[in-house]
This record gives C-alpha cells, sequence and structure tokens, in this order.
C-alpha cells in the first residue's frame, strides 16, 4: 500500500487523482512495493523560493525540490520497525510548473507528472549529472 500524503493550498487547482496515480506508477516502475509513505506538497513562489534559499542556499525559486529521509544511493534503505519506507516530501511550485507547462506546450497535469517522476527518482537514489 502507498500512502500519498497531498497538501496543496485551494488556491491552486491540482489533480490529486494524476498526483496519486503518478507516485503509485513511477514506484512501480522503480519496483517499490510495500508499504510506502511519500508527502506531496504544492507551493506558490514565495514558499518555494524560501526553501530553495534555506535548504539549498540559491536565492532564487524553482520548480521542484526532494527532501528524501535519507540518500539510499550511499546507505540504501533503512529498515524500519512498523516495515513502511518513508521516502520523505516532494515540493513542487505551481507557479514554475505553470509557466514551464506553457513554455514546453503542455497540460500543466503533464508537467506535475513529470516533476512528480523527477522528484520521486531523486528521492530513490536516482540523481541526474552534475
Amino acid at each position: 500500500m502507498v500512502n500519498i500524503i497531498i497538501a496543496a493550498d485551494s488556491r491552486y487547482s491540482v489533480n490529486k487523482n494524476l498526483i496519486r496515480q503518478t507516485v503509485v506508477d513511477t514506484l512501480g516502475k522503480h519496483k517499490i512495493s510495500g508499504q510506502v509513505e511519500i508527502g506531496v506538497n504544492i507551493v506558490g513562489d514565495r514558499k518555494m523560493h524560501e526553501l530553495n534559499h534555506k535548504y539549498r542556499g540559491i536565492d532564487s525559486t524553482t520548480d521542484i525540490l526532494s527532501f528524501g529521509l535519507q540518500d539510499p544511493s550511499s546507505t540504501g534503505f533503512a529498515a524500519y520497525p512498523d516495515r513502511i519506507l518513508r521516502l520523505g516530501d516532494i515540493v513542487i511550485s505551481h507557479a514554475q510548473a505553470r509557466e514551464d507547462a506553457v513554455s514546453d506546450g503542455i497540460s500543466l497535469d503533464e508537467e506535475i507528472r513529470f516533476l512528480l517522476e523527477h522528484g520521486i527518482d531523486h528521492l530513490l537514489g536516482f540523481h541526474h549529472p552534475e
């Protein structure tokens, strides 16, 4: 069972079913099964700017941030006593996702799907080259 905790300000229209399905599909693609928990937060640009500055030292907004509970590429996943794999949280800027979607000529749902897949990859330890 996958427990997906979705938090979004009411002024941002998001397709929660799409978010749930994307998380389940992406975990399945990576053969992650069992009890899994992940948080997805949809925020505004002001909040994203604040988080990006606080945690990455970058004084601007960004489209997505991932906050893993640990880096599985270096340590593997911890064996939690309750057997729930808590991956961490993904934060998406609604404004940046909308702007990227318009720029790429795709729907907001498609952009959010892309960002979620990217964020989950990071939580699972798959990082793009620097």
